[in-house]
Formats: structure tokens, C-alpha cells, sequence
């Protein structure tokens, strides 16, 4: 049985009127997981005072790049070539819930709260360049991987009480790891090859823009 208050998602989708979308699962040993993927980036602050109010821990924020939409299939692009248009041989671009498109540059930002043993997770989507608000003002634990997001991505944290450099250089341009290697690619473990394949063809076209 989860351990959630009863009226949790109502709670939720009167802090985030632009909509929620809500999933919950219990496990075998009876913890109760939640998902909540918001429409509106910018009701996350309110979201987040939410679970303030009912107690709960801030316990991890992630923050990667959406996939980019699917490559078109050889055979489909032999019939384009046959007779269809570019037009028709392309596929629209997939949204995120909010209607954020997924086009390898949007962000993913989620904030995990614990819940009396549960576990809510949060959603944000935004696009490169944009921005979300700061859970740090209610939750000191995100002051760090907020920090660290900040520069990683082209994406900025509004209103962070602290916003210096965590790792990186003031002399270092900022979303430094986005410029040169996707960090969605970087801690992908399993693509070990095509990262290196991707260090590579880097290092040849610097070589050429050189030469």
C-alpha cells in the first residue's frame, strides 16, 4: 500500500494548472513509485513547494538531453528517391508531454523526492537555452546539481542563490561538455564505441579546419 497522501495527485495538479501527467507503480515489497511530467516548466517551483509543505526529501536531480528523433531507414529512403518528396519521407519531430520538441537539443531535468519511504519524481522539460526555476530555496541539497547542470548545459537555473562555477574554470566557456561531446552520450555506458568514434571524427575535422 503507498504510503503517499490520498489526495497527492490533486495536490499536484492544482500547483501545476497547465497539467500533469501522472503514473504510479508498487512494487513487491510494497514501494510506491510516481512519475509527474509537467506541461509548464515553469510551475516546477510550485511543484516543489508541494512537496515541501508535505515533508518530503529531496533526494537526487538528473538533468540530460532528450533522444533525437529516429534516423530514416535506408529502404524508406530508397523510396523517397523513387518518387516520394522530402517532404513526405520525413517524419514529424516527437513531443515531450507539454509539447516540447525532442530533437536531441531539449533538456530533460528530473527532481526525485523521497515520501515517508516513496519516491516522486519530478519532470521538466526545456528547450536549449532556456531555463527553469530553483527548487535550492526550498530544498538545500539542490544547490550542487543545479550548479553542476548549469554548466553542463545551455541551460540556466533562475534564481540560484549561488551560481558560480562548481568544477569548471571561470576561463571555460560554459555547457562546455554539450559543445564538444553530448553528456547524454558521455555517461551512456553502453556506447563506448560510438563515443570514441565521435572523439575521433571531432579531432579530424579540427585537424582539417587547421590545415
Amino acid at each position: 500500500m503507498t504510503r503517499f497522501p490520498e489526495d497527492l495527485e490533486a495536490r499536484l495538479r492544482a500547483a501545476a494548472p497547465a497539467g500533469i501527467d501522472f503514473s504510479a507503480a508498487t512494487d513487491s515489497h510494497g514501494v510506491t513509485s510516481a512519475w509527474v511530467a509537467l506541461a509548464d516548466k515553469d510551475e516546477l517551483k510550485a511543484v516543489g513547494e508541494v512537496m515541501a509543505r508535505l515533508g518530503a526529501r529531496l533526494s537526487l536531480i538528473t538533468g540530460s538531453q532528450t533522444p533525437p528523433p529516429p534516423e530514416v531507414e535506408d529502404e524508406e529512403e530508397e523510396e523517397a528517391e523513387e518518387g516520394e518528396t522530402a517532404e513526405a519521407a520525413e517524419k514529424p519531430v516527437p513531443m515531450t508531454f507539454g509539447g516540447t520538441p525532442m530533437d536531441g537539443t531539449a533538456y530533460e531535468i528530473t527532481y526525485s523526492f523521497d515520501l515517508v519511504g516513496d519516491t516522486v519524481t519530478v519532470i521538466a522539460y526545456a528547450p536549449q537555452g532556456g531555463s527553469v526555476e530553483s527548487l535550492t530555496s526550498l530544498f538545500r541539497t539542490a544547490d550542487w546539481p543545479e550548479r553542476e547542470i548549469m554548466e553542463t548545459y545551455n541551460l540556466r537555473i533562475e534564481n540560484h542563490p549561488d551560481p558560480r562555477r562548481l568544477f569548471l574554470d571561470k576561463s571555460i566557456e560554459p555547457a562546455v561538455m554539450e559543445r564538444l561531446i553530448p553528456f547524454s552520450t558521455l555517461t551512456n555506458a553502453s556506447s563506448t564505441t560510438a563515443l570514441w568514434e565521435k572523439v575521433m571524427e571531432s579531432a579530424k575535422a579540427k585537424e582539417a579546419s587547421e590545415s
